[in-house]
């Protein structure tokens, strides 16, 4: 411990693995063992990539030169005009920039930006533990269920009189929707109060848009729409596009954050130099967005919206607490109506609850704990996934968009995510 203290940073010290990677890898390892999982806690999307993204993966892959640090020009062109497309935005391609992820452009632009950080809890497992690395100001703003864990602006509102009447800090504000851990996005109106207060305070806020592509409806609004010049928009390939292991992320922003850009890109060739190139040239396909793929964008939303609200359905019936999913595909858990069954049982907060729940059932969900939650509260994320999306998406190609899917589809196609949410319900009303 004393050489721990003496030759780390102080700022990782007691830092752990991120959870949703280490519950993945945890449930391997009790699989190999031969138990069934029903893996609900790492949200990687199930779907497979378009195949014209990876038919472009396959002609690019004799690309090998380093490219730009802050992408291929053809990529961030293809970006801009997504954005331009999909939100309304004027994004110019020189204001975009291509990372290893949309986490590690997260991270740059938290080591570059001198302020402190505003983060709505619940909130992504990452947020959190970047800042903290770096050592910048932390202000967790907690929601409430019954407000859909969204971030009003008049609590953002209270939050800046009580701590920045006089408009001299500097603040991050990372707003993320539709949500993970909650799968719950914002309304135009919510969306054009924030924006209106955050100007009013001169917050910078970091958009993570990474799900607005699988905004169950297919409207998401980008709060840049309304804030142009305090916002900077975060996407990229791993949710909307299925390629999580590709890695590539982007980060755009308006033309008067250009210096922004220019710290993060100068961090960027110390660090990662650039992203890789066959991956980068594949990626422009994506982004293109043409008829395939907003086909197959129409087909994943149609499953989600389906899965998500019957799974949010079966959970109330037993008593647990949860908002319908509006994008994405993540729930969280509320299971407060439970507490003195459960206390009866030993089980006092959100860790024992899915510890428990995981090696009774085999249920693999992440504690609310791990999504800047109270310690002491009975909440859970889960992420319902668990289905061969390639099988489900050939399924639903076969019926008509504007028909219903089949009233047996979620049975054969996702059935350990179905199963899962009844033994949830029966764990818990044990």
């Amino acid at each position: 411990m004393e050489l721990k203290r003496r030759f780390l940073n102080p700022n990782v010290i007691g830092l752990k693995e991120s959870p949703t990677l280490r519950i993945n890898q945890h449930c391997k390892e009790l699989a190999a063992q031969g138990q069934h999982i029903y893996k609900l806690g790492l949200g990687q999307s199930p779907f497979p990539v378009p195949e014209s993204v990876v038919n472009a993966l396959r002609l690019y892959a004799p690309q090998k030169d380093y490219l730009h640090v802050q992408g291929l020009p053809e990529l961030r062109k293809a970006v801009a005009d997504f954005h331009r497309k999909k939100d309304g935005v004027d994004i110019l391609p020189n204001n975009v920039i291509i990372g290893p992820g949309s986490k590690e452009l997260l991270f740059l632009l938290q080591m570059v930006f001198k302020g402190e950080v505003i983060i709505p809890s619940p909130s992504w497992v990452s947020y959190l533990p970047q800042a903290k690395i770096i050592g910048n100001t932390i202000h967790v703003l907690h929601t409430r269920a019954e407000e859909q864990w969204r971030l009003k602006p008049e609590q953002l509102e209270k939050f800046c009189k009580e701590n920045n009447e006089a408009g001299k800090k500097n603040y991050l504000l990372i707003l993320n929707y539709p949500g993970n851990p909650d799968g719950i996005t914002y309304s135009e109106d919510s969306i054009g109060q924030l924006a209106e207060t955050a100007r009013r305070y001169n917050i910078y806020i970091l958009s993570d848009e990474i799900y607005g592509q699988l905004h169950h409806e297919g409207n998401h609004v980008s709060i840049a729409k309304f804030y142009p010049e305090g916002t900077i928009i975060s996407s990229g390939l791993s949710k909307w596009c299925g390629a999580g292991g590709w890695r590539l992320g982007t980060f755009s922003f308006p033309s008067n954050l250009h210096w922004m850009l220019d710290a993060m890109a100068a961090v960027a060739s110390e660090t990662y130099t650039s992203v890789s190139a066959p991956i980068q040239y594949a990626a422009v396909q994506a982004f293109l967005c043409g008829a395939e793929i907003e086909d197959y964008l129409w087909h994943v939303r149609k499953i989600l919206a389906l899965l998500g609200n019957e799974f949010a359905a079966i959970i109330r019936r037993g008593n647990i607490q949860v908002n319908d999913p509006t994008g994405g595909f993540y729930l969280f858990l509320d299971f407060t109506p439970l507490t003195e069954k459960l206390i009866n049982r030993g089980i006092l907060n959100g860790a024992v609850l899915c510890d428990r729940l995981l090696h009774e059932t085999g249920v693999a969900i992440l504690p609310g704990v791990d999504f800047n939650r109270p310690p002491e509260e009975l909440s859970a994320r889960l992420s319902y996934v668990d289905f061969d999306g390639a099988k489900a998406l050939s399924a639903s190609y076969t019926v008509p968009l504007h028909e219903k899917l089949p009233d047996d589809f979620l049975v054969r196609y996702c059935g350990n995510v179905m199963e899962a949410a009844e033994k949830i319900v029966q764990w818990a009303n044990q």
